[in-house]
């Protein structure tokens, strides 16, 4: 069984997704990750050197592999798998997500995901550098506008839904593992 993690960048996918495989004694991947290692370049340069149809060809591709992967019998969590932002917007990936894993949606306001990500360098995140570098406020409208679209999708996809906001990474984690327990048990490690 493949867990995964969706939501809009900066809601806290990769460390949630770190601290919950440690709670359940599996493996973390993050797509975006995987796909740099194979690639040889980062996300960002992926997306200005080949473009987002490339970039979305190449993590349908990993993300198949990956889940595919996961697909054993014991119940037990094989991966925690961290997925891209915009991963469930392209409808094959969405439907391997839906399907093939137990997908949590991370819903975070927009204004927790603009605190978030002013951390990070505006050429980390390729669809919002533009709008980074404009100020908060412009980013927070471009935030706004993402996920208007997204949203959608990361409904669709999931199995279950998070309110992230005011919650540490521990508080997050501990309870995706409870809710995981409920909708599929098994037994985790000690």
């Amino acid at each position: 069984m493949t867990i995964s993690l969706t939501g809009f960048m900066g809601c806290g996918k990769s460390s949630v997704g770190q601290r919950l495989a440690a709670l359940l004694c599996c493996p973390f991947m993050d797509l975006d990750t995987h796909i740099e290692d194979a690639e040889g370049e980062s996300v960002s340069r992926i997306f200005s050197s080949k473009g987002e149809s490339y970039f979305r060809g190449k993590e349908a591709l990993a993300l198949n592999d990956l889940v595919s992967k996961g697909l054993g019998c014991t119940g037990a969590p094989e991966l925690v798998l961290a997925l891209g932002g915009g991963t469930v917007t392209s409808g094959k990936c969405a439907k391997i997500v839906h399907e093939n894993t137990i997908c949590i949606y991370l819903k975070a306001s927009v204004t927790s995901l603009a605190a978030n990500l002013s951390k990070d360098a505006p050429s980390k995140r390729p669809l919002l550098a533009k709008a980074a570098e404009q100020g908060k406020e412009a980013m927070m409208r471009q935030i706004s506008l993402m996920l208007e679209k997204r949203v959608p999708a990361y409904m669709k996809s999931a199995h279950i839904i998070i309110d992230t906001d005011g919650k540490s990474v521990d508080e997050i984690a501990e309870r995706i593992a409870g809710e995981i327990k409920s909708f599929h048990p098994f037994h985790a490690c000690p």
